[in-house]
């Protein structure tokens, strides 16, 4: 197998293994709807073999940024069918990427919703808000029986994206957000049936992916993960401890059938990220994460060796919306405008040429 030759997951038939890494860009406005400006941006990417998109909360409380889109309103859902529509237009797949924000978020952010988390221990710093930075506020520590109410957010957000057209979703449990903070025992402190040992760490994200694969079919369901990767006070720093933690959520996921596991981490071939693909036993999907830019040879390597049975690409995604037709002839790249990545405007988000477009100037 190679970058450029078919992958199916699941119910997913991927014309080659570059998938679009999920990216956060904050150009839906404050409604939250995409409009022409996202659509046009995905659309111009559908040549990737899969396009995940960039977080999607589930519920306004699961809101994490200004300009973040949802998949809860009809507006929204409708925002994504046109989405859909566009990138199947162009031939392409997307999956919706869906994504609680937990306690990385703000009242000033998420309409004055709470915010939540498994336990009531604040991320240090600061963020963003519409009023300029402000510290993280402390969450509610969600009790058992608010924890179902919080599955079916994450259902009825990934039945929003499939009447939207959508192909699927990516249920988000990496990068410190909600489901991550259950799995660590730094964020996740809790004495009751969903914290302790790493079998309880893992309880919630099985049992949202359960209802969510019940809900939509498993062969439309992926799910990221990002073990050790340490980001927004998320820490997982005892190897012991997180393999224990991680081999408990695949060993409850492997079941269910989903169409894929993608997970995030800097050392791909080591014994961790391996073991837990054996463990799912079904197509894994490789990050290599944030300290380097992925290269065209790291990503053909990483098929070559059987790594992986895909690469995630980020950046060069980013600044190369035709990143397959560049990378399978090896041709040169547009540079990223690292100042752009995030904001309102079309700048550095719909602008980034395709080579005949750079050529022809």
């Amino acid at each position: 197998m190679n970058l450029f030759s078919p992958l199916t997951l699941g119910d997913l038939h991927l014309p080659n293994r570059l998938v679009m890494a999920p990216l956060t860009r904050t150009r839906a406005g404050l409604d939250g709807i995409p409009g022409p400006m996202v659509i046009e941006h995905y659309r111009q990417r559908a040549s990737l073999g899969l396009i995940v998109s960039e977080g999607v909360y589930p519920s306004h409380a699961g809101q994490g940024y200004t300009g973040q889109p949802g998949l809860v309103t009809a507006e929204q859902v409708d925002g994504w069918r046109s989405v859909a529509s566009a990138v199947h237009e162009a031939g392409g797949l997307i999956v919706a990427q869906v994504m609680h924000a937990g306690r990385v978020s703000h009242d000033l952010v998420n309409g004055g919703h709470d915010i939540v988390a498994p336990s009531a221990i604040a991320i240090a710093g600061d963020t963003h808000t519409p009023e300029g930075k402000k510290p993280y506020p402390v969450p509610h520590a969600l009790t058992e029986a608010e924890l179902p109410g919080i599955v079916a957010e994450f259902v009825r957000a990934s039945q929003n994206a499939i009447a939207a057209g959508l192909d699927g979703v990516e249920i988000h449990s990496a990068n410190g957000y909600l489901l991550h903070e259950f799995l660590s025992p730094a964020s996740n402190q809790r004495t009751d049936a969903h914290g302790g040992s790493p079998a309880n760490r893992a309880r919630f994200v099985i049992e949202v992916a359960t209802a969510v694969a019940a809900a939509i079919g498993a062969g439309r369901v992926g799910i990221r993960i990002s073990p050790a990767h340490n980001i927004q006070d998320v820490l997982e720093t005892d190897a012991a401890e997180t393999l224990a933690t991680y081999t408990a959520l695949v060993d409850g996921l492997a079941p269910l059938g989903l169409a894929y596991l993608s997970v995030l981490h800097q050392d791909p071939t080591g014994d961790l990220i391996q073991g837990l693909r054996a463990r799912f036993g079904g197509p894994l999907l490789i990050n290599t994460g944030f300290g380097t830019v992925t290269t065209r040879a790291e990503a053909m390597a990483i098929l070559a060796d059987d790594v992986a049975d895909a690469v995630v690409v980020g950046r060069a995604v980013i600044a190369n919306p035709d990143l397959v037709h560049r990378w399978r002839d090896d041709l040169p790249l547009n540079a990223l405008d690292a100042q752009t990545l995030y904001g309102n405007t079309a700048a550095g988000y719909t602008d980034y040429p395709a080579l005949a477009t750079a050529t022809a100037e």
